[in-house]
C-alpha cells in the first residue's frame, strides 16, 4: 500500500464517519468517491470541507463535471475551475487517470462555455453553467482550470496529446492539473519549516536595522525554479496572496510571457522576491556570488513570481532564459516576529495585483471588537482562514462581510460579484459602525436563505432561486426589522436573542413573502407574457436591475 494514498484514506474515513448525513444512499464506494472530491476541491482551493460540498455537481447529467467552482470577475476575466475525481479502493497508487475520463472531459470544455451550445445538464450544474455564459455573453472571458483528480497517477501520454490539441484551440486559456494523494498529503504536511540555500549572483548589501537584518540580492530565475522544485508550496506558508495559477490572471501570465521573450530584461521588469527568516549566514569574505544559509525561509512577496517561474521553466525547458534573474530581499526578524508583522511587511512590498485583505485586515480594531463581541453572544468569529470544520456557532469574516454588504448595506449584487473587494474598497461600508449582534444577525439570515436555496422545501421552486439568494437575505432583514419596529441601529446584544428566535420561528414566512417579492419584480421588469431564459435571470441579478423594485416593494 502506498503511504499517501494510505494517509488520505484514513482522511476519508473520517469525513463519512463524522458527517453521514451528507452521503445519501447505501453505495459505500459512491460515497467514499464523493468523499474524495469534496476533500480534494476543500484542500485545492484552500476552503472548509463543509464549503466544498456547495460545489458538487456530480450525478446524472454531470458532463463528467463532479464539482464546479465560479471565481469573481476581475480585469474583464474569471476563473473557473472545473473538478473530476476518480478514486480506487486498491490503494498502491499506481493507477493512470482514465484516458476516456480526460476526453470526455475536453468536450465539455468546448461545449459549456459556448452560449450558443445547448446541453443537458443536472439540476445543480445547469444553473452554474447558465450563469457562467451569461458573463460570456457580457464580455467577460473564462479562464478554465480542469482539476483531475486521482488517488494514483497522472493520465497518459495519448490523453495529453488531446489534451494538447485543446490547448492549441483555446491558447491561454484552459489549463489541465493533476490532483492526487501526493499533492493532499504536502498540504497537510504544510506546518513543516524550510531551511534552504540560495545561490546569489554579484554583489549583495546587508544592513543591521533595529535589532533585525536585511540582505538585498540577486538570484537566477533557475536557482527560484529549483527551490520550488525541492520545497514546493511549504515556501508560501506566510504569503497571503497565494499563487493563483500560471494562466489564472494576466499578471502571472505577463511573467510568464516577459520571461521567455525579453530574459535579459526580466530583472528590471519584476518586483522580486520578499523573504522572512529566522535567521540568514553566508560567508562575509566573499566579495560576490555568495550562498546564503537560511533558516526557517518563507516567501511572502512575489509568490506569483515564483510559481510562474517553476511552472515557466517545466514546461520549455533548461536552456529558457539562462541570463535572467530577479531582485531578492531576505529580511532576518526577531524571535518574537508576528504574523502581523509579517503581514504589514508584505501589505507595504505589495505592488502587483489587488490581493484578497482578508488576513491583513484582521488583526484591525473592527475585525477584534466583532470577534470579542460575538463571544459574548456565544460564538466564535474566523478572522483568519483557517484548516478544519466549521461549526454553527462559527462565523468567518468573509461570510460576515458578503452578508451584511447585502441585507444591512442593501448591496445583494456587490456582495456576490465584488468579493475581492469586500476587504479592500468595499471594507468600510461592510464593517464600520457594525455591531457583533447586527452582523450575527445577517449571517443567521443569509444562513437560512442559503439553506433553502441547497434543499428546497418547495416542490417546484422558482427559476431564479439559485441567483437570488442575496436578493431574498436583504429582504428577510428588512421585513424582520418591520416586524420588530426596529432600525438596524436599534439592534444590540440586548434584543439579539428575541429577534434571532423570531427569525428561526417565522423562516417559513420570511423567505416566502421575499421570494413572493422578488417574482413580482420580475414581472414588473420583464412583463408577464415574456419568459425569462437562466441567463437572462443571472444578468439581471448580477447587473442590480431588479434592486430599485425590490426596495420600492420591500418599503410598502
Amino acid at each position: 500500500m502506498d503511504i499517501n494514498a494510505g494517509l488520505v484514506d484514513q482522511q476519508l474515513t473520517g469525513i463519512l464517519e463524522k458527517n453521514p448525513d451528507w452521503f445519501v444512499g447505501k453505495d459505500a464506494d459512491k460515497h467514499r468517491a464523493t468523499a474524495f472530491v469534496l476533500l480534494c476541491m476543500a484542500h485545492f482551493l484552500n476552503i472548509p470541507i463543509e464549503d466544498s460540498r456547495e460545489l458538487l455537481t456530480d450525478g446524472g447529467g454531470d458532463a463528467g463535471v463532479d464539482g464546479l467552482d465560479l471565481g469573481v470577475v476581475e480585469d474583464g476575466e474569471f476563473l473557473v475551475t472545473i473538478f473530476q475525481g476518480k478514486y480506487k479502493r486498491k490503494l498502491d497508487g499506481k493507477s493512470n487517470f482514465p484516458a476516456n475520463e480526460v476526453s470526455k472531459l475536453i468536450g465539455t470544455v468546448r461545449v459549456l462555455f459556448d452560449p450558443q451550445q445547448k446541453a443537458a445538464l443536472n439540476e445543480r450544474l445547469l444553473p452554474k453553467i447558465e450563469e457562467i455564459r451569461s458573463l460570456v455573453v457580457d464580455g467577460y472571458i473564462p479562464r478554465v482550470r480542469v482539476v483531475l483528480c486521482n488517488n494514483g497517477e497522472r493520465w497518459k501520454q495519448d490523453a495529453q496529446n488531446s489534451v494538447d490539441r485543446l490547448l492549441k484551440d483555446m491558447p491561454g486559456q484552459v489549463e489541465f492539473v493533476h490532483f492526487n494523494h501526493d499533492s493532499i498529503v504536502k498540504i497537510l504536511q504544510r506546518t513543516k519549516t524550510v531551511d534552504a540555500k540560495l545561490q546569489l549572483d554579484g554583489k549583495i548589501i546587508v544592513e543591521d536595522l533595529n535589532y533585525m537584518r536585511a540582505l538585498l540580492g540577486r538570484v537566477s530565475v533557475h536557482a527560484v525554479a529549483d527551490l520550488f522544485e525541492k520545497h514546493g508550496d511549504l515556501l508560501l506558508q506566510r504569503n497571503i496572496r497565494r499563487y493563483l495559477g500560471t494562466r489564472s490572471s494576466q499578471v502571472n501570465a505577463q511573467i510568464s510571457d516577459t520571461l521567455q521573450s525579453g530574459s535579459g530584461d526580466f530583472y528590471f521588469y519584476n518586483n522580486g522576491i520578499t523573504v522572512v527568516c529566522d535567521k540568514f549566514n553566508y560567508n562575509a569574505a566573499q566579495q560576490s556570488d555568495h550562498k546564503v544559509s537560511i533558516t526557517n525561509m518563507q516567501i511572502i512577496n512575489g509568490g506569483q513570481t515564483c510559481k510562474t517561474i517553476h511552472k515557466t521553466l517545466a514546461d520549455a525547458g533548461d536552456e529558457l532564459a539562462q541570463d535572467a534573474y530577479v531582485m531578492v530581499r531576505i529580511y532576518e526578524l526577531p524571535s518574537d516576529n508576528t504574523q502581523d508583522f509579517v503581514n504589514k511587511i508584505t501589505q507595504a512590498t505589495n505592488s502587483q495585483n489587488p490581493v484578497s485583505l482578508r488576513d491583513l485586515k484582521s488583526t484591525d480594531e473592527l475585525q477584534r471588537n466583532l470577534a470579542t463581541g460575538m463571544e459574548t453572544l456565544g460564538y466564535t468569529y474566523k478572522r483568519f482562514r483557517e484548516e478544519g470544520f466549521n461549526g454553527s456557532d462559527t462565523v468567518t469574516s468573509l461570510t460576515t462581510a458578503e452578508a451584511v454588504l447585502a441585507i444591512w448595506r442593501e448591496k445583494p449584487h456587490q456582495a456576490k460579484f465584488r468579493r475581492s473587494e469586500h476587504f479592500g474598497k468595499l471594507y468600510d461600508l461592510i464593517f464600520k459602525d457594525l455591531n457583533a449582534a447586527q452582523a450575527l444577525l445577517a449571517v443567521l439570515i443569509y444562513r437560512m436563505v442559503e439553506n433553502e436555496r441547497k434543499r428546497p422545501s418547495q416542490k417546484n421552486p422558482p427559476d431564479f432561486l439559485p441567483y437570488a439568494s442575496h436578493y431574498i437575505s436583504m429582504l428577510v432583514g428588512a421585513g424582520l426589522l418591520l416586524d420588530h419596529e426596529l432600525y438596524l441601529d436599534d439592534v444590540s446584544h440586548k434584543n439579539f436573542a428575541d429577534i434571532a428566535k423570531a427569525l428561526e420561528d417565522n423562516k417559513a414566512r420570511y423567505h416566502a413573502e421575499a421570494t413572493e417579492m422578488i417574482e413580482q419584480a420580475i414581472k414588473k421588469l420583464y412583463g408577464t407574457e415574456k419568459g425569462v431564459s437562466l441567463q437572462q435571470l443571472s444578468a439581471t441579478f448580477r447587473r442590480g436591475d431588479l434592486l430599485a423594485y425590490c426596495l420600492d416593494r420591500a418599503g410598502d
